[in-house]
Order: structure tokens, then C-alpha cells, then sequence
């Protein structure tokens, strides 16, 4: 079936001067929705990712993995905007902005004229997102907020680890992942919210809400009932068999849930009799005598490998655990379409995990590469703030530009 072609957000421009993850993994979702996104580099390095440490496209000078995963798709300009100068280049782009994203500090952008009150009368219909650690407003507004402090203060860390060890952050910036998710949400419902009363508005969204949002039942555990909730590892306080067990060459997790699936399991494993056995036989029994149930299910997982088990319990919620090479080397993550590899224009081929978005009528461009810093600082003034080619020669030799 033919489709429309153009992207969800083809024809909305954003000026972006987020910097790490929260924000530009928002900007790279809306721009692989087709937004057209502007970052605003520091001329002296850009953004703090483009330095981290660990592999390196193109050798040891070359760009941080870091940067590469949540910049797909954006124009970089390299522009001081703590001078006035800068300041108006900001002003020419946003003259033709549907939205506009920042995470700094709290009052860092008032100093420039580039906080919400300052543009809301001259951009009205300009959406003004704030990512930030604490929100605008409050005694703690002004803190820095990093990834795994928010989990450690929002009660993540309490509920995540062995249940007799200490409360363990997760590896992944959980926090700033779905901070970015709901920034997108809610930059997409500003829009059509724009759409009917004409006016734009500002979005506050703080790491910490979004920590203690992600608390979900965890939270309400603790709200309604008034305990905490215990850890339990990889398995679950409440829930057995729900673990990860051993096989031949290595783990799977199963996630049996309810009695219906543990029946099935029990079939699948050529136990049926545990379904009435009266250890087993109701999920508090299960739970009680989970090392004894745990026992007999790896006696027979132990006799085959965690990819023929896989198949073979592939009509339960059951998986190996698998490495990041396992994982990404998986036929599957090809075939959905994962697994892209880009042309950066400054150091060569780029392997990269794409977008997960898939609409029927509007599919998303997530074709582009990441940009190299000041790639389109040129094409950008010239071609939207009306920059003549003299002009932005003038505007690099005073090194308002890189």
C-alpha cells in the first residue's frame, strides 16, 4: 500500500540546545519524526558527549560513541550565544521555530534573554521545553541531577538488587531514557494543542517527577499498603517462577505469572504433576518453596542449551539471557529494521541502533547520521537566518561561530 511519504513532524523546526541524553535523545525521537532540529553547539567542543570516554568512530580522535546514539539526524551549529552577536543568530532561528528545547540550570538562559518569559511575548506560538533536574521552581531547582542520583533519591535503587544486598542503580540512565520519552510526549501534545488555541507554552519537566512517575506499582505498593517493597533479585517477591535459571551453556528468564502459565510450564517441562503438587499449587505455595521449585526446573533445563529452550518454550514468557553481542547479532534485530549503519561525514561508517517507530502512512526518516560539530553552522545562517556568505565570514573571524 502506497503511503503518504512525509514524516509525522515534516515542516516543524527545533532549536535545540540540549546537551547528554534526556534532551537530545527527545530531539533525535522528534527528528526521526521528521522535525527538523538545529543544535546549538559550544563552538569549544560542543556537546559534553562528543569528549566521553569509551569507543571512538574513526580512532582515538575521532567522535564518542556517546554523542553518536542520541544525535542522529540534527543540524549542528557552533555558536557563543553568551554573545550578543550570538544572541541574535538565536533570535533569527527562532523567528521560524515551532519549538524550542534547553536543559540548563534553572536561570542560566535568563542571563542571555533566552528564558521562557523573555521570548514568550516576542514567539508566542513558540513551545518552550525545559528538561531539568528538580524543576524551574523550588528550593532544590538550582541542584545539578545526574542519572543514577535521581535513582538513588527517587526510591529506584531501594527495589532494585538482591534481597540481601544493598539497593543497586540500573546500568542504563533510566531516568534520562524516560525523561526523553516524555519530553517527546509532551512536545508532540503541545503541538496539537497549538493547533487549536494558536498559542505556545512551556513545558517543565524534571528528572526527578519522571523517576518517581516510573515508580508505577512499586510506588503505590508502598502508598496503599504503607511497607516497603523487598528486592529480589532477578526474580520477583510476589511472583514464582520468575527468575532466571541455569541451563546447559548458560540462563534463561522466565516470567511465569499466573496459573494458567505455570501449568503450561510445567507441561513444557515434562512435569505436569507440579500443578497439583500441593508445594506448588497456588502462587503463595510457589513462592514459599521457591529454592525447591527452583531446583527441579533447572534439574531439567540443565539437560539442553538456552536457545533450545528458547524455541522450545517459545509459547511461554521465557528468553535467554544474552549478551550485547548475542543480543545485537540476533537475525531478528535485523529484520525489524534496528540495526542501521550511517555515513558520518567525518569519520567513515557508523553502526548504530535506528528508531523504533513504525507508522503505517507517515514512516520516519532515521536515515540520517549525526552531524559533526558545525557541519551546517554555514548552511543554517545563510539558509534561515538570512545570513549573507559575508556575514557569517564576519561572524566566524570575531568567533562567534566555529
Amino acid at each position: 500500500m502506497a503511503t503518504s511519504g512525509r514524516p509525522p513532524l515534516d515542516g516543524i523546526r527545533i532549536v535545540d540546545f540540549s546537551r547528554v541524553i534526556a534532551g537530545p535523545m527527545c530531539t533525535q525521537m522528534l527528528s526521526d519524526m521528521g522535525a527538523e532540529v538545529i543544535k546549538i553547539e559550544n563552538p569549544d567542543g560542543g556537546d559534553d558527549t562528543r569528549k566521553g570516554a569509551g569507543p571512538r568512530v574513526g580512532g582515538e580522535k575521532g567522535e564518542s560513541h556517546f554523542f553518536m546514539t542520541y544525535n542522529r539526524g540534527k543540524k549542528s551549529v557552533a555558536l557563543d550565544f553568551a554573545k550578543p552577536d550570538g544572541q541574535e543568530v538565536v533570535h533569527r532561528l527562532l523567528a521560524s521555530a515551532d519549538v524550542m528545547v534547553e536543559n540548563f540550570r534553572p536561570g542560566v538562559l535568563k542571563k542571555y534573554g533566552l528564558d521562557y518569559p523573555s521570548l514568550h511575548t516576542k514567539y508566542p506560538k513558540l513551545i518552550y521545553l525545559s528538561i531539568s533536574a528538580y524543576g524551574q521552581s523550588g528550593p532544590l531547582s538550582d541542584r545539578p541531577g545526574y542519572d543514577p542520583v535521581l535513582q538513588a533519591e527517587s526510591g529506584m535503587m531501594s527495589v532494585n538488587g538482591e534481597a540481601n544486598g544493598e539497593g543497586l542503580r540500573h546500568a542504563i540512565a533510566i531516568v534520562d531514557t524516560m525523561t526523553a520519552i516524555h519530553s517527546t510526549a509532551a512536545v508532540n501534545a503541545a503541538l496539537y494543542a497549538r493547533r487549536d488555541t494558536g498559542k505556545g507554552q512551556h513545558v517543565d519537566l524534571a528528572l526527578y517527577d519522571t523517576a518517581l512517575a516510573c515508580l508505577g506499582n512499586m510506588g503505590s505498593y508502598y502508598l496503599i499498603g504503607g511497607e516497603q517493597p523487598k528486592r529480589a533479585g532477578n526474580g520477583h517477591f510476589a511472583s514464582a517462577p520468575n527468575s532466571s535459571f541455569e541451563t546447559s551453556n548458560g540462563k534463561i528468564y522466565m516470567a511465569v505469572a499466573n496459573q494458567k502459565l505455570f501449568g503450561d510450564t510445567c507441561k513444557a517441562l515434562g512435569h505436569p504433576e507440579w500443578l497439583t503438587d500441593p508445594r506448588f499449587d497456588t502462587v503463595a505455595n510457589r513462592v514459599a518453596n521457591k529454592p525447591e521449585l527452583t531446583r527441579l526446573m533447572e534439574e531439567v533445563l540443565k539437560t539442553d542449551t538456552k536457545e533450545n529452550w528458547a524455541h522450545k518454550l517459545r509459547h511461554l514468557p521465557a528468553g535467554p539471557i544474552r549478551t550485547m553481542k548475542e543480543a545485537l547479532d540476533e537475525p531478528e534485530v535485523k529484520r525489524r529494521g534496528m540495526l542501521k549503519t550511517y555515513k558520518h561525514t567525518r569519520v567513515g561508517e557508523v553502526p548504530l541502533i535506528g528508531s523504533n517507530y513504525h507508522f503505517s502512512d507517515t514512516p520516519v526518516d532515521d536515515t540520517r547520521p549525526p552531524p559533526a560539530l558545525g557541519e551546517h553552522t554555514d548552511q543554517v545562517l545563510r539558509e534561515i537566518a538570512g545570513y549573507s556568505t559575508a556575514e557569517v565570514a564576519a561572524l566566524r573571524e570575531k568567533k562567534i561561530i566555529g
